[in-house]
């Protein structure tokens, strides 16, 4: 093993989603409203949102989910993304950091991670890039992790892919440096995170679900505790 890919909501970052999403689109929508024009402005916005957020998901090769967002809601909306820059980066400066609250670190994700660091392994955050740079580093801090020298992080900015596509594993791979066939991913969802085995990556899965199929399993804790084994054994 020389790599290794952390998912970062519900694996490294206790969240509960529901929760965060909730938060999230009525601040956005109120950081939207200057733009929109009419009495169901923001709302046409929020669902254009929606339709652009699900069009990074499907395959579209050569081309940043950036891209594809952005051009899905200009064609939504009329809207410009790039010509109201300023309103998302004081968004996501000052608005955003302010929905973490109550969301914290999950338990062993900051042992789990120095560990691996310890052992020279390349270390990812791989949480499914729809996302910007800025929206995931704030919750890369709400997970205790902000200081740590991390070599890559997936955002909307640089992946040509989301999960739970193999180009988005392969890519995030090749960001660090390591074959997929030498990385191990660590997740809790079985639908977005597990799909890794298809590039060669050996799994580890932190989630809920029973008798779910993966390599390995258990929780962060004990991944701290037996990685040094795991790679021993690749």
């Amino acid at each position: 093993m020389q790599g290794i890919l952390f998912d970062l909501d519900g694996t490294l970052l206790d969240i509960d989603l529901e929760s965060f999403l909730e938060r999230y689109f009525s601040a956005l929508g109120r950081a939207l409203e200057p733009l929109t024009t009419g009495p169901d402005g923001v709302s046409r916005a929020l669902a254009a949102l929606n339709v652009a957020t699900h069009a990074m998901v499907v395959a579209h090769p050569g081309r940043t989910n950036r891209e594809i967002f952005h051009e899905k809601f200009l064609a939504l909306t009329g809207i410009d993304l790039d010509e109201h820059s300023e309103v998302f980066t004081r968004f996501y400066a000052e608005e955003f950091p302010l929905l973490g609250d109550g969301f914290g670190p999950a338990a062993g994700a900051r042992d789990a991670v120095e560990r691996a660091l310890e052992l020279d392994l390349r270390v990812a955050i791989a949480t499914n890039p729809i996302f910007p740079l800025s929206a995931v580093e704030h919750r890369i801090a709400w997970a205790g992790l902000g200081d740590l020298p991390l070599h890559a992080v997936t955002t909307y900015e640089t992946m040509h892919a989301c999960k739970p596509l193999p180009e988005y594993y392969r890519e995030t791979a090749e960001l660090i440096g390591v074959a997929p066939e030498r990385c191990l991913m660590v997740g809790d969802d079985r639908v977005l995170d597990l799909p890794a085995a298809s590039t060669g990556m050996r799994t580890y899965y932190v989630g809920p679900e029973p008798a779910v199929e993966s390599d390995f399993s258990g929780d962060l804790v004990e991944l701290a505790r037996i990685l040094p084994l795991l790679g021993e054994d690749w």
